[in-house]
């Protein structure tokens, strides 16, 4: 593999994702077109494929050897981890795109051989790029952000994706009453990457839910990595990035202590099971 000047790629990949935005934005005061995906509030837009055709086009244009794997369909059927793998959300929250105009972002994670590389998550109407580049630090906008540190179930906010309450959920509802129980208390964003990229800068202090997909993760696990967090699937087991999976993120120590309750409620005969 040709060697890549990962610092020129940080740099190319936040423009796009700013040009990108820029056209997001404008979206805001024209009509959309939407129609739904897997149910009444699963969405797409024309602004979803439009953003995720331009990136798209960027990435092949630029680095025509490396692999896609994308929301809308416009990425490569994937089958291994070898090589450099981009994993694109052109809007993640479309819901929230739709009704609020606000809580989206556009999330990029880059990985080479199945190890995280890059990470690009971008709130397009708070104008903050969360960013990093392994082994250089993590950033929001040009703020350099600390190393996590632990934190008691007792003090700690926690973000729970209403994934775990539905009728078609696989984990029994008990399981995480406990938790949400014990904590400072919880919060709900609705858009993935950004959920990632608020426990890697602290202000949230763990992540659960149990479907994602590649595109709303990928970003975000390099994320935290880079600030000392930890993630696994919701028993605590490795997340394979070329998956549909649970994700449980959070601090050091709070993690462990998730897992911990949730591996012993599951020995209790509680039901947890992995997305399909």
């Amino acid at each position: 593999m040709e060697h890549r000047d990962w610092m020129v790629l940080g740099k190319q990949v936040s423009d796009w994702i700013k040009e990108a935005a820029d056209q997001l934005r404008d979206s805001l005061s024209l009509p959309l077109e939407i129609s739904e995906k897997s149910a009444h509030n699963d969405l797409v837009t024309n602004m979803d494929r439009s953003i995720e055709r331009y990136l798209v086009e960027k990435i092949r244009t630029a680095y025509p050897d490396d692999k896609i794997i994308s929301e809308e369909g416009y990425g490569d059927g994937v089958k291994d981890k070898t090589g450099v793998l981009w994993l694109l959300d052109p809007i993640d929250g479309t819901l929230n795109f739709v009704m609020q105009k606000r809580f989206f972002a556009i999330s990029i994670g880059i990985y080479e051989n199945g190890k995280g590389k890059a990470a690009f998550i971008y709130d397009v109407m708070g104008d903050e790029l969360f960013h990093c580049l392994t082994g250089h630090g993590a950033y929001q906008n040009a703020k350099k952000l600390p190393k996590l540190t632990e934190v008691t179930i007792e003090n700690a906010l926690i973000d729970l994706s209403a994934t775990w309450l539905k009728p078609n959920r696989r984990i029994d509802e008990e399981i995480m009453t406990d938790i949400v129980r014990r904590s400072s208390g919880t919060r709900a964003y609705g858009a993935a990457s950004l959920e990632l990229a608020y426990v890697a800068a602290g202000y949230l202090d763990a992540y659960f839910t149990m479907r994602l997909s590649p595109w709303d993760y990928g970003a975000g696990l390099i994320l935290l990595s880079e600030v000392g967090g930890c993630y696994s699937r919701a028993d605590g087991t490795p997340i394979d990035i070329l998956e549909k999976t649970s994700v449980l993120a959070a601090r050091p120590g709070l993690h462990a202590y998730i897992v911990d309750h949730i591996q012993k409620q599951v020995k209790k005969g509680k039901i947890i099971s992995e997305p399909k």
